[in-house]
């Protein structure tokens, strides 16, 4: 296996652990008190959307040759950051 294979591999990982992430926060949102719950809405579908951000990233990344992956790989990475700190920032919004 290509080290582009498992990096890939591991960026779907990645993604699987952060949409189960997501979920908890959107179960919370749904207990929420209606005051919060709309704030707790639009975090979601901000991470939701810069997930989709990340998965579409990764699926070019799939496409291009094994000479011109690391290139991209810049990207992912830039995405995956995005996404892990809006995670952290509503982690701790939301105690």
């Amino acid at each position: 296996m290509s080290t582009k294979d498992e990096y890939i591999r591991k960026m779907h990982s990645r993604l699987d652990q952060l949409s189960n992430e997501i979920d908890v926060l959107a179960g919370k949102a749904n207990h929420a008190e209606d005051k919060v719950r709309a704030e707790y809405h639009q975090y979601v579908d901000a991470l939701r959307s810069k997930q989709d951000d990340a998965r579409h990233r990764i699926s070019a990344l799939q496409q291009t040759s094994e000479s011109a992956w690391e290139d991209m790989k810049a990207g992912v990475e830039l995405a995956w950051d995005a996404i892990s700190q809006a995670i952290d920032s509503a982690k701790s919004r939301f105690k």
